[in-house]
């Protein structure tokens, strides 16, 4: 009985065969059951058919025996290209020699000769049925077994231990050697884990993108015996290097070690290879002290509290002073983000900034503080810094939206400055220079704040044309007692005075830490010794 062959007809044949007669039959009967055929009449002719319409051909059916190129060498040639196309040969019952090596290089089915047509198509239906179920479940750069698999494979099982690899930054190796180089990569990798992972120990799946599971199949291997094979793996690939067109690459990986019945050691290992990377950690092992899912519980609460916030404007600038440091007058404020909520509680940033980066959220609250402020510019002729980060200069929207509200407010910019997050990666120092000479059309004053908490401080000072540095609060409030931090602010005062650049001190939150930082000639001060960050509505 013949099932299931309706499939055929949406498919494309590629049918190779010497033998005229039974070509012609053969063509004539396929043509009823599929949408379209190329017809050969040898295995070399079969070759180019498939080299210049691989994207169309969904089966091939071959002869053994054919002159020029025999099928099997054409199907060698074939799997070089595409390793996963279904295929099916046709040879006579005496050729048991030919079959053995048919199946050797990956032939799906076969047929004898002469060809019951009724069995050809019964074969061919079967052919796609496998390779689509084979499609759901293995990887086909990899030919290692998916998601899918690994899910399906723990749904009735009792895997104890699991890890997951992830490669650190491979959107940036993709992004500088090309992602048909990204895949050889891949490819390599598994192979690695493979050599290094026995199979008779080991499941090795590829999970997606750079995202490999390793699951053990021993109920007798410990967490730490485990750790320490993935110690020694993370080793040997970060130590020898992936070679490809003779050019070496190196990567990194992460892994995150999981325990537990089925599913949860699965659910345990994605969470903890996150965590892992937050932490600068090569390899961990989940630990409940983590806490991670109730960080999880508190990232899903801030999104719905930030899209609150903007929907019902509880987003507020709050403004701390910054004031002289020899007379300790108030010389401006700096604007700082609050969420109120509607019982009126103050939260600091530190609870929702994150947060609002990771959804896209960000940018309206620059706009929210820049709007602020000129109500206190306007209102109160206060003169008022905001802060802006790299991202924010890298975003057409929001420096278009910075540039149109400095447009209409022209004559009140001169009061407005901005501080530029030196803590955040720099990417483009010719956008951050655009940005600069744009918003000086305005006569805003322009600094680098968080600065000390980076790399590339001092060259910053050469590159960007900035009137003042606030130093970094870490450097500032234990600089009391430490006299490494004194020797550090001391060389950023001198090396700022050779440029001209006032400097500013945060953190100032005694009279020991003001004493000090006057003492080393610093120019502005901030923090809570003078006063905390305060609502609009209480500045005189």
């Amino acid at each position: 009985m013949i099932n299931n062959i309706s499939i055929l007809k949406n498919i494309t044949i590629l049918y190779a065969e010497d033998e005229k007669d039974l070509r012609e039959v053969t063509h004539q009967i396929l043509k009823g059951f599929t949408k379209k055929q190329f017809i050969a009449e040898n295995g070399q002719e079969g070759l180019d058919l498939f080299k210049e319409h691989e994207n169309e051909i969904d089966l091939i059916i071959t002869d053994v025996n054919m002159p020029i190129l025999n099928g099997l060498e054409m199907v060698k040639e074939i799997k070089k290209i595409n390793l996963n196309i279904p295929i099916i040969v046709a040879t006579a019952f005496s050729n048991k020699e030919y079959l053995l090596e048919a199946i050797d290089i990956g032939v799906d089915k076969y047929v004898l000769k002469p060809i019951d047509i009724s069995k050809l198509l019964q074969v061919m239906s079967q052919s796609l049925l496998y390779h689509e179920l084979k499609d759901l479940y293995i990887d086909n750069l990899t030919n290692l077994p998916n998601r899918n698999r690994l899910k399906k494979d723990i749904e009735n099982s009792k895997y104890g231990l699991m890890g997951l690899l992830d490669i650190d930054e491979f959107s940036t190796i993709n992004d500088l050697f090309g992602e048909k180089n990204g895949d050889v990569i891949l490819y390599e990798l598994a192979k690695s884990l493979k050599a290094f992972f026995k199979s008779t120990d080991f499941t090795i799946y590829r999970m997606d993108a750079d995202k490999f599971a390793i699951v053990s199949l021993k109920q007798e291997l410990d967490v730490d015996s485990f750790y320490k094979l993935c110690c020694a793996f993370a080793d040997k690939i970060e130590k020898d290097s992936l070679y490809i067109n003779d050019d070496e690459i190196d990567i990194n990986i992460t892994i995150g070690i999981a325990t537990g019945d089925g599913a949860r050691a699965y659910k345990y290992s994605q969470r903890v290879i996150n965590y892992a990377r937050s932490k600068l950690q090569r390899i961990m092992v989940y630990n409940e002290s983590f806490n991670i899912q109730q960080s999880f519980e508190e990232n899903i609460k801030w999104v719905k509290q930030v899209k609150v916030g903007f929907r019902d404007n509880l987003f507020k600038a709050y403004f701390q002073a910054i004031v002289n440091a020899k007379t300790q007058e108030v010389y401006k404020y700096e604007a700082l983000i609050r969420y109120i909520t509607h019982e009126g509680e103050e939260i600091a940033p530190v609870n929702f900034l994150d947060v609002a980066k990771r959804t896209k959220l960000y940018p309206n609250i620059i706009k929210i503080i820049i709007n602020d402020s000129f109500e206190l510019i306007k209102n109160k002729n206060k003169r008022v810094s905001v802060n802006v980060s790299f991202d924010d200069i890298a975003n057409e929207e929001t420096t278009a939206f910075i540039y149109d509200i400095l447009e209409k407010n022209k004559e009140y910019t001169h009061l407005l400055e901005f501080e530029i997050l030196e803590s955040e990666e720099i990417s483009d120092f010719n956008q951050v220079t655009k940005f600069i000479t744009n918003v000086r059309k305005f006569n805003c004053n322009v600094g680098v704040d968080d600065f000390g908490a980076g790399y590339s401080n001092f060259n910053l000072l050469t590159l960007l044309n900035i009137d003042f540095v606030k130093i970094d609060g870490s450097l500032i409030e234990n600089i009391t007692t430490s006299k490494d931090l004194e020797i550090i602010v001391n060389t950023i005062v001198n090396f700022s005075k050779d440029f001209k650049v006032n400097t500013v001190a945060e953190y100032v939150s005694s009279k020991e830490i003001y004493e000090k930082v006057k003492e080393l000639g610093i120019d502005y001060c901030q923090g809570y010794y003078f006063d905390k960050p305060v609502a609009y509505e209480k500045i005189k």
